[in-house]
């Protein structure tokens, strides 16, 4: 499945609909917390890469589609 390009905020913000939160922000990187899944680093850029919004979405443990069903 092809990915649209996102921004950070809107990554964010489709991973906070499954109780993922933004636990701090270092420069450009927000981090986000969830309870029992594993937490993850987003950068804040207007378009982030195809290769890493792939990695973010595996290590929420979902798959593309269900990532797209989030936006």
């Amino acid at each position: 499945m092809k990915l649209p390009l996102l921004s950070g905020k809107e990554v964010i913000r489709a991973l906070s609909k499954i109780g993922y939160y933004v636990r701090d922000q270092k420069g450009s990187h927000v981090h986000l917390r969830h309870s029992y899944r594993k937490s993850l680093t987003i950068p804040d850029h207007r378009e982030i890469a195809k290769g890493t919004l792939r990695a973010i979405i595996e290590d929420a443990d979902l798959t593309v589609a269900e990532f797209m069903d989030l936006l």
